[in-house]
C-alpha cells in the first residue's frame, strides 16, 4: 500500500510533553468500526467498566533502560561533543547505537560518558567506534561488560525519550518514574510500551475487582518503533526486529480463556505484535523465545487478539499502519480527525483510544 495514505496533519500543541497525572486520568477513546457514533469519549478509570468478565490484559513488562548517553570523542584531536542513543545489544559489552553529530566519529575512535553531575558508582564509561552504518548508525564496544556495564549505563544515562519530546525539552529526572510502566522488570526496552503507561495500581485493583485477568509477556521496545516509513510502499519497508518471549504458562493461560469466551486485550501495539508471531492459524497461541520483525497492515488477518488498547501514533509509523490494520483505515483516520478536535494528547506521554475490530459489529 502506498505510505501516504497513512499521513495525515498533527498540531504541534497535541504533542503531549508530560503525562496525565494521575496516570489514570489520561482521556480514552473507545473506538468501535460500523458503530453509531464512531467514537465514545471516557477516561482511562472508566476502563474496567468497558470489559467483560473473564477478559483477559496481556501486558508488556519489559523495563526501559537509560540509554540515552552524552559524551565527548577524546583521543584525536579537539575533544567533539556527541549524543548516543543505545538501540539494541549485541553481547556483552557491545551495543548498536545511534551517534549525532555521527560525522564527527570514525571507527577507532574512543567516546567518553560523564557523570554530569550525578554521583555515580564508575565515574567514567569509554567506548570504541567498532563499526559505522548509515544514518548515524555506529557499533561500540564498551570497556566494561556485563552487569558493570549495565550500571554504568543507569548511572550515566538518561531515559530515551522519543525525538517528538526532545527536540521540545530536554529528559529529566521526573522521566525516570514517568517513562516506566508499573509492570516493568525484564531490562532491555529503548523505548517505552507506551500503553501500559496509563496503568497505577488502583486501577489495576479495579479490574482485578471486575474479574478481568492479567498476563504478561515481554517484547524489548526498539527505537524504531517510533520512526515514521520513509519508503513510498508498505512493501518496500524493511521491519526493525524485537526480541520477545511468551512463557509455556501464559500461552495455555490465554488459551484456556479464550476457550471459556474470554476476550484477549493486548495492551499496546508490541504486546499485539508478539501475541501476533506467536499464534498459529487456528488463533492458538504457543510459547515463544526469539526474534520477530512481524509488519502489520490493512489486510492482515488477526488471530490472537480481541480488542487493542494503544496510545494515538505518528503519521506513517508502522503503529499507525497496524492501527489502521486492526480497526480499518477509514475508521482510523476518522477517529484521529475527531481526536485532534476534541483536544486529546498524542504519543508517548498522551491519551490512548481502546480499539474493537473492524469485523466485529458495533454491538461486539
Amino acid at each position: 500500500m502506498r505510505t501516504d495514505l497513512f499521513d495525515f496533519e498533527l498540531p504541534l500543541q497535541r504533542i503531549a510533553l508530560r503525562p496525565a497525572a494521575p496516570r489514570d486520568a489520561a482521556r480514552l477513546m473507545v473506538v468501535r468500526p460500523g458503530g453509531e457514533p464512531l467514537v465514545a469519549h471516557c477516561h482511562m478509570a472508566d476502563f474496567p467498566g468497558l470489559l467483560r468478565t473473564g477478559d483477559v490484559l496481556v501486558v508488556n513488562d519489559t523495563k526501559v533502560i537509560a540509554a540515552a548517553l552524552n559524551g565527548r570523542r577524546i583521543g584525536r584531536g579537539e575533544e567533539a561533543r556527541v549524543a548516543v542513543n543505545l538501540i539494541r545489544r549485541r553481547d556483552a559489552s557491545r551495543w548498536e547505537a545511534l551517534a549525532r553529530p555521527a560525522k564527527k566519529l570514525r571507527v577507532g575512535d574512543v567516546i567518553r560518558f560523564g557523570r554530569e553531575g550525578r554521583v555515580c558508582l564508575l565515574e567514567e564509561l569509554d567506548a570504541s567506534v567498532e563499526a559505522r552504518g548509515q544514518r548515524g548508525a555506529i557499533t561500540l564496544n564498551f570497556s566494561y561488560h556485563g552487569a558493570v556495564l549495565d550500571q554504568a549505563i543507569a548511572d550515566h544515562g538518561n531515559m530515551p525519550l522519543p525525538p517528538y519530546i526532545t527536540t521540545r525539552r530536554g529528559a529529566d529526572v521526573r522521566d525516570r518514574g514517568d517513562y516506566q510502566t508499573v509492570f516493568a522488570r525484564a531490562e532491555g526496552a529503548v523505548a517505552a510500551p507506551t500503553a501500559g503507561l496509563h496503568f497505577t495500581h488502583s486501577l489495576l485493583a479495579a479490574l482485578d475487582a471486575r474479574g478481568i485477568g492479567l498476563q504478561r509477556l515481554t517484547l524489548h521496545v526498539g527505537a524504531g518503533t517510533f520512526l515514521p516509513v520513509t519508503a513510498c510502499d508498505t512493501d518496500t519497508h524493511e521491519m526493525h526486529s524485537e526480541w520477545g518471549a511468551i512463557e509455556e504458562e501464559g500461552a495455555a493461560a490465554l488459551n484456556a480463556a479464550r476457550a471459556r469466551g474470554g476476550r484477549i486485550v493486548a495492551i499496546g501495539t508490541t504486546s499485539l505484535r508478539l501475541l501476533e508471531s506467536a499464534a498459529d492459524a487456528t488463533g492458538r497461541i504457543h510459547p515463544f523465545r526469539g526474534e520477530t520483525s512481524i509488519f502489520i497492515t490493512p489486510g492482515y488477518r488477526f488471530r490472537a487478539a480481541d480488542l487493542l488498547l494503544t496510545n494515538f501514533h505518528l503519521p506513517r509509523s508502522t503503529l499507525f499502519m497496524l492501527v489502521a490494520a486492526f480497526s480499518g483505515l477509514a475508521t482510523m483516520r476518522e477517529a484521529y480527525a475527531q481526536a485532534i478536535a476534541a483536544g486529546y494528547r498524542f504519543y508517548s506521554y498522551g491519551d490512548a483510544c481502546l480499539l474493537h475490530p473492524a469485523q466485529v459489529c458495533a454491538d461486539g
